[in-house]
């Protein structure tokens, strides 16, 4: 029957309907997880905001324009072509359209535009790096739901059998075998386990209402899992060194931090450019309308603008000679920032490889652990049985009795709780390896 139970789990799910009244799978939970967390669609917005700043960057290669429109009045005394001042009202209208397009800007826009892609790559292993510890999260809990559900079904059995139990005593007190005070203490036996049952059932609502306040469901009402098919698998199927290679190439995170190293090279690069001059195209069109109320005439306003219209084109070169020596400074800037981000690269891929090594040798345990449990229960069964056979024949007391079925429900405690600590623990390694957990 044991071997039935841990047979049960795992996780090649089929789907079934998502619906909240229905049983979800381990793949709908997480992909629900996934779509409604909170902290996954701040990484999805943060994504966005870099793929702006790239785009942004790559659009600053295009030629800029502008249009422009001017109107300015003078009022009062002012010198007139015949040098005398008198009192005069001027007005002057302009229109003007430039553009300019850069030529050579000591590669900044091309260093720009390559680091700006990189934070966009790193943005993304982060937004992979939280889908994955959200999937983490998602089957934690959704095994834990599974622990206390077979954690009722053991407290479900051992009500049954203390009520099959206290039934069989009351026909042998009944035939003047046994006494009263032996169908007494049945009857409380009884009266525990409801107790113990009303308990554990309490406690796998909790644990379903964490799991439904992890996957962002309004209501725990009517939401339920379903008990997954396939043979799970207890023992580690890889070492620590294998592990955390696959790691090393798998692992978003990792992933993110050589990304910022080479766009913190990038940065160096970036930095250095401001050395250079700059180079750059312009152009324009423009015109005016210039009328006053001292009796001269002036044009009409198509006429002038047509006889002001004019034209330019030029190239202009910017020389940096020096400039407080920021250019220099912003380059050591970004040199200590490449030291940095390679220590910071070297400080995770180490965290990485004693995380693994932990969990590792904690799924070894887990795994001894299940197979010790395996003997335990079977040894509390075969003791059971035989306590029960003398407990019904008076030649053991009550208490035997209590103490052995005590035993028995503690040895399916810890083998079920045994089967999915080295379950999980298996999957964490599966995590690490990029496997996913499902």
């Amino acid at each position: 029957m044991y071997k039935t139970i841990c047979s049960l789990l795992f996780l090649s799910l089929t789907p079934s309907a998502g619906a909240q009244n229905k049983a979800w799978t381990l793949s709908q939970c997480i992909n629900h997880a996934i779509e409604h967390n909170i902290t996954i669609k701040q990484q999805e917005i943060n994504v966005q905001t870099n793929e702006i700043s790239l785009s942004s960057a790559r659009l600053k290669r295009l030629p800029g324009a502008s249009a422009s429109m001017g109107q300015n009045f003078s009022f009062g005394r002012g010198l007139t072509a015949n040098n005398t001042y008198a009192n005069t009202n001027t007005g002057n209208t302009s229109f003007s359209l430039g553009a300019e397009l850069p030529l050579w800007d000591g590669g900044q826009m091309e260093h720009q535009v390559k680091l700006q892609r990189l934070n966009v790559e790193a943005a993304m292993a982060d937004l992979r790096q939280a889908r994955e510890n959200i999937r983490l999260q998602v089957l934690g809990a959704y095994l834990d739901v599974l622990y206390q559900k077979e954690l009722t079904e053991i407290n479900r059995r051992q009500l049954l059998l203390s009520e099959n139990q206290a039934g069989r005593i009351q026909k042998i007190v009944e035939n003047g075998k046994m006494a009263e005070s032996d169908l007494a203490e049945a009857q409380a036996n009884v009266a525990n386990d409801k107790l113990n049952l009303t308990q554990q059932e309490n406690a796998q609502q909790l644990s379903l209402l964490e799991l439904s306040q992890l996957l962002e469901l309004s209501s725990v009402e009517g939401f339920d899992i379903a008990a997954p098919d396939g043979q799970p698998t207890l023992q580690p199927e890889a070492s620590p060194e294998d592990i955390y290679n696959q790691a090393l190439v798998a692992w978003p995170q990792v992933e993110a931090e050589r990304l910022r190293l080479k766009g913190a090279e990038r940065n160096v690069q970036l930095t250095k450019s401001a050395y250079y001059p700059n180079v750059s195209l312009n152009g324009g069109l423009g015109t005016n309308y210039y009328y006053t109320s001292s009796g001269h005439s002036t044009d009409s306003f198509s006429k002038q603008l047509k006889n002001n219209f004019s034209q330019y084109v030029g190239v202009s070169l910017n020389i940096p000679l020096f400039q407080r020596l920021q250019t220099r400074n912003q380059v050591r800037q970004a040199r200590l920032q490449v030291q940095n981000q390679k220590m910071q690269l070297e400080h995770v891929e180490k965290k990485l490889y004693k995380e693994i090594q932990q969990a590792y040798y904690n799924a070894v345990a887990a795994a001894r652990q299940y197979q010790s449990s395996e003997t335990a229960l079977r040894s509390a069964q075969a003791s059971y049985k035989l306590i029960e056979k003398k407990y019904e024949n008076g030649k053991a007391n009550a208490t035997e009795y209590a103490e052995a079925k005590t035993r028995l429900m503690r040895a399916e405690s810890n083998l079920s709780s045994a089967k999915y600590t080295a379950l999980l623990r298996n999957k964490i390694l599966n995590y690490y390896r990029g496997l996913g957990v499902e």
